[in-house]
């Protein structure tokens, strides 16, 4: 069980050291019995560990202040998504070039060179120690080449989202903003690494990683806007219901932002007794990259049984 968290998310590789698949449990991604219990105290505890020294008590009058708003925001979700940045044009049109077969990497180099953030990181991935270049890589053009179409999606979906995630304002927003956007680039890479031994696509489960936490930065950007005081609510009650407001508005988010709707689905359908196989790739991940930070935190012990409760029915120990 000591290595699997590193295997899993790349935070003890060694340089130039390629992330291995996990192995598979019997039933991937199925839940266990008291997996809705677990990942309800995981919620619970990674909203304690961003909230940090601003969590706290506070009455119940201020969380159903708070839990209202939201609520009436995921009612609207064309107005959630104005909460945050849209991911750059360009990205949406690779996307859409990619699911092309007929499209040469000339097109996509054409199409990259019209953003010059992702020239810089198309041509920075390639030359990082996993793929490790026997040469530096100099342009685009060697970059797709060495990244191939499934490396340039998760690249670019990356890169889209990171803004959207991570670069925030607002009191408390700012706050968590980057902590948030740690776990979704380890939900992110879990998610594809999970998914094909659940039949899911791999690329949709990334994406569906990446934008499930949309919602949340939406939910702290609306607390910043309604909320006045210092203290952040902690119950473990205010917890389960931010973050089901937040999974609701992130559907919302991904609907209008015409994602595909297995992703959409997916966010909707996490915890759910009839849950898609992306579905429940998602709700392993999105568990499993919480408790990592929290474990890399000092948070919680790489042993403690809410961590086992997640791990071992699911993954098999890594040695």
């Amino acid at each position: 069980m000591k290595n699997w968290f590193a295997r899993l998310f790349g935070g003890a590789r060694r340089q130039g050291e390629r992330v291995q698949p996990v192995p598979a449990p019997a039933a991937p991604g199925a839940p266990g019995p008291d997996a809705p219990l677990a990942s309800a105290e995981v919620d619970a505890a990674f909203f304690r560990w961003l909230a940090g020294a601003a969590g706290g008590d506070a009455s119940e009058a201020t969380e159903r202040l708070i839990l209202d708003e939201l609520a009436r925001l995921a009612e609207a979700p064309a107005r959630a998504a104005g909460l945050v940045p849209r991911v750059p044009a360009v990205i949406p049109e690779l996307l859409r070039s990619l699911r092309d077969d007929s499209v040469s990497n000339a097109d996509l180099s054409r199409l990259v060179s019209q953003d010059l953030v992702l020239v810089a990181e198309v041509v920075r991935e390639a030359n990082s120690p996993f793929y490790r270049p026997p040469t530096p890589v100099r342009n685009i053009e060697g970059a797709l080449m060495l990244l191939g179409q499934n490396g340039l999606r998760m690249l670019l979906a990356r890169v889209a989202f990171r803004p959207v995630i991570s670069m925030q304002s607002g009191r408390f927003t700012k706050q968590v903003a980057p902590r948030i956007w740690m776990q979704s680039e380890k939900c992110a890479l879990a998610c594809a690494t999970l998914a094909p031994d659940a039949g899911a696509n791999p690329f949709e489960a990334y994406l569906a990683g990446l934008i499930q936490n949309v919602g949340l930065i939406v939910a702290f950007r609306l607390v910043d806007q309604v909320y006045n005081e210092d203290v952040l609510p902690r119950s473990s009650a205010f917890c389960a219901a931010l973050t089901g407001h937040a999974r609701r508005l992130a559907h919302g988010i991904a609907l209008a932002w015409e994602f595909p709707p297995a992703v959409a689905g997916a966010i909707a359908g996490v915890g759910e007794p009839d849950a898609s196989p992306l579905a429940r790739v998602l709700g392993s991940a999105d568990a499993l990259a919480k408790l990592r930070l929290l474990v890399d935190a000092g948070e919680l012990a790489p042993d403690d049984p809410l961590v086992s409760a997640h791990a071992g029915p699911r993954l098999r120990p890594v040695s």
